[in-house]
């Protein structure tokens, strides 16, 4: 039976569960057959929750505090889905990261931002239990195809220049460093430089052919 229903097609050899037309299209579901991006449910919020206690995660991110705020998370996800399928901005919305073999949630990657001039800001974190398993290279990958597929004319996605786990995910996933935004950012009340990584539709097309 097709994982993604009968609109199912393939991208770059990427499962990709999308409507034709991008403003018709309310979730996406993507899958390589390692790892398998869907939209959060509910019951999911257990899993943000305690995602959200390790140091890793809260040292780059704001994750929620509470139960309650994983809740709301997820809710703001929903939302941020039914806009997308109104108005095609996909600004906000959230996939959850699950390894193909077993379904276990593994982490979270989404769209930051869809700006007028149609470039996706994109961001992720992976569990600790997930993590050097290549996950987070794979749902970059899954997802920067869905991206210029809907149209994008750049994806890119920023880090703090420590976090050198997270730019070695940027870079395997296909994405070049583009240069250091020095002391461009405060976070934690420590002012950090931060590492920029993109990529443009045909420097991506030419990477899948390779």
């Amino acid at each position: 039976e097709p994982l993604y229903g009968p609109e199912a097609r393939d991208v770059d050899g990427v499962s990709v569960g999308v409507s034709e037309r991008r403003n018709d299209a309310s979730v996406a579901m993507l899958s390589d057959d390692v790892v398998i991006l869907r939209p959060w449910s509910p019951p999911d919020a257990c899993f943000i929750a305690d995602a959200s206690s390790d140091p890793g995660i809260q040292r780059y991110s704001s994750p929620p505090q509470s139960m309650t705020d994983a809740v709301a998370l997820i809710s703001s996800f929903e939302r941020n889905w039914l806009r997308f399928a109104e108005c095609g901005n996909p600004s906000g919305v959230s996939f959850a990261i699950l390894g193909a073999a077993c379904g276990d949630l593994a982490g979270q990657c989404g769209v930051d931002e869809w700006s007028n001039a149609d470039v996706a800001q994109i961001g992720y974190w992976l569990a600790p239990h997930a993590r050097g398993r290549g996950f987070a290279t794979r749902a970059v990958k899954l997802m920067t195809s869905w991206l210029f597929e809907l149209g994008a004319a750049r994806v890119f996605l920023t880090v703090e220049s420590e976090n050198a786990g997270s730019a070695a995910v940027a870079r395997r996933a296909g994405l070049a460093y583009e240069g250091t935004l020095r002391s461009h950012g405060v976070w934690q009340g420590t002012r950090h430089d931060i590492d920029v990584f993109a990529v443009l539709p045909h420097e991506w097309a030419v990477g899948r052919d390779t």
